[in-house]
């Protein structure tokens, strides 16, 4: 008996790809107990790829090649080959079209990746390597193609054809069966494609661009729960006009369509215009949907749409990058949702989710760093740390760089890499070069894993007014990683007096008091910092101070990043605790 086992694969093997695909044609026929697919790509070799005349390999899983031609010349059996992974094809031009024609079966795909079958309909799920069950394709991120695609559907079954961008053309064909063709003009990875061939009931909305373009908005679900769908399709409204005011950013499509079902495996999924969820996140009564609810309904399309620009229109290079994609689109829908709601909650409940969660598994066996070094099944880093903590590696570029430095790296962001697929690096750049912050220690938040810890110890001179706070910074051993470099994070300092209220703060070199707090980054194992013009010692002078690891001022001034632990009491040099 043989079982299977999965190639590790290092972040540091990655190369280029061979070729590149920047146009595909799809014809997708969908029949009762199969369907068959025509592919026509069209394929150039990559100038920076390091073997001039290397033989096109496509992915391939699951599917039944039927015909292979080349520059409208049939390929013959004896002139490729084929396993269960790889089309491969040698000795091609530099540049020519492939068709493929392949059978594929829908109804059997119990993976629910690639095209699968559910009670009303067709669907597909194609992150992170779903692509190949489809097609064979150069099924990685970055490979990025303009797609059209045409759906074939027997009409009583399937009334609802839809593919990523704008319906560009529709019709009937005979025996009862119809057809619609969906163009997308922005290239994207192929683990973005959909579609949907379907029985679905559809609520229809607008949406008026800030440039003055008129959307069409629609959102389709299963029969009988059209009257749970208005607030998500709201909720859209909302996250398009934020992101346009908040970042600059509209939508760029005629049409956006959402789709929620029942039997979707992936709980919701950014295919560029055709965002796809499961029901049970984005459906809603409102005689029993609890204000949880709602907010969870809100931030859940929020996030899928933002994705439309930080994911979709910048995407990934590599796997190793998915942090790229979702911890700055989580960090956008926190924005929003503290825009939306209420800022101290949703910070507070972040802090929450990464105490229970993202800690644990930073401290456990499984621990990875935000921009791991090998998989095996990439599936196993959609985890805490790629989403939650590498949300709060951007919100600390945020507090380093500043709001307005913020906006200029994200704009510059998309004004060097928009169509483009990059990596964590390439982020921080655009960061850095926007902001003037050097940023290059910072960077190890994506390559090392585990939970900082502060130790932090103060001393206060009557005689000199002046108040010490000395931070030694630690991280504890994690698997592969077993000694550790100190992070760059940034601490904000402040002081209490007695009564409880925030003093003036004078930081050494400052001539005189500046606002009641200041962000000081913080680069070292034992870093320092001293406050001039400090008469009284702040409060309180013992006692223990429950804190949350917040952005919000605490007593004794020191507030941590949101993915820093303070190990030990704040203490002062007699011993006594001073905070928690």
């Amino acid at each position: 008996m043989s079982i299977a086992t999965n190639a590790t694969v290092y972040l540091k093997d990655y190369t280029v790809p061979d070729f590149l695909i920047p146009e595909v044609e799809l014809d997708i026929a969908l029949f009762a107990d199969h369907a068959i697919v025509r592919a026509r790509l069209v394929v150039e070799r990559n100038a920076a790829a390091a073997e001039p005349a290397a033989p096109l390999q496509l992915d391939v899983d699951e599917l039944t090649l039927e015909a292979v031609a080349l520059d409208d010349t049939t390929v013959s059996r004896d002139r490729y080959s084929l396993d269960e992974r790889h089309l491969t094809i040698p000795n091609v031009p530099n540049r020519f079209e492939l068709v493929t024609i392949s059978r594929v079966y829908p109804q059997k795909n119990s993976k629910l990746m690639g095209i699968y079958t559910s009670s009303t309909g067709f669907f597909s799920l194609c992150e992170a390597e779903g692509f190949r069950r489809i097609t064979p394709f150069l099924d990685r991120p970055d490979v990025m193609a303009r797609y059209t695609a045409t759906l074939h559907a027997d009409r009583e079954r399937c009334p609802v054809l839809l593919a990523n961008g704008n319906l560009i053309a529709q019709g009937e064909e005979g025996e009862g069966r119809h057809w619609a063709t969906w163009r997308d003009p922005f290239p994207k990875p192929s683990y973005l494609f959909a579609v949907v061939a379907a029985r679905l009931e559809q609520r229809a909305d607008t949406f008026v661009t800030r440039s003055g373009r008129t959307v069409a908005l629609r959102f389709f679900v299963e029969p009988g729960k059209l009257d749970q769908s208005a607030f998500a399709l709201g909720a859209l409204k909302k996250a398009m006009k934020w992101d346009e005011e908040t970042y600059g950013l509209e939508v760029d499509l005629d049409q956006f369509n959402l789709v929620a079902v029942g039997d979707f495996n992936a709980g919701a999924m950014e295919n560029k215009g055709l965002n796809i969820f499961n029901t049970k996140l984005v459906l809603a009564q409102p005689d029993i949907s609890t204000d949880f609810d709602f907010s969870f309904i809100d931030r859940t399309v929020a996030h899928e749409y933002f994705h439309n620009w930080t994911g979709n229109r910048v995407t990934c290079r590599d796997w190793f990058q998915l942090s790229l994609k979702e911890g700055l689109t989580v960090f956008r829908e926190e924005q929003y949702a503290g825009d939306m709601y209420s800022r101290p909650v949703v910070r507070i409940q972040k802090v929450r989710q990464l105490r229970s969660f993202q800690f644990p598994e930073d401290a456990g066996p499984m621990a990875h760093a935000v921009r791991p070094l090998s998989y095996q099944q990439i599936s196993n880093f959609y985890s805490n740390t790629v989403y939650a903590k590498g949300a709060e590696v951007v919100r600390m570029i945020h507090t380093l760089v500043g709001q307005p430095n913020f906006r200029k790296g994200v704009d510059l962001y998309f004004q060097r890499h928009d169509g483009h697929a990059v990596t964590t690096d390439d982020l921080v750049q655009a960061m850095q070069d926007a902001s003037g912050v050097d940023l290059t220690q910072f960077k190890l938040w994506y390559d090392q894993s585990g939970t900082p810890r502060l130790d932090i110890s103060d001393r206060h001179d009557a005689g000199s007014q002046t108040y010490e706070l000395t931070v030694t910074q630690s991280c504890p051993p994690t698997p592969g990683q077993p000694t550790k470099c100190p992070f760059h994070l940034p601490l904000t300092i402040g002081l209490l007096g007695a009564d409880g209220r925030d003093m003036p703060l004078q930081l050494e070199g400052e001539p005189a008091p500046q606002g009641t707090s200041r962000v000081r980054r913080c680069g070292k194992r034992r870093p320092y910092f001293a406050s001039s013009m400090c008469r009284r010692r702040p409060s309180p002078p013992s006692g223990e101070i429950s804190r949350p690891l917040s952005s919000s001022t605490t007593p004794i001034a020191m507030t941590p990043c949101g993915i820093c632990s303070v190990s030990t009491a704040i203490r002062s040099t007699d011993g006594t605790r001073v905070s928690a």
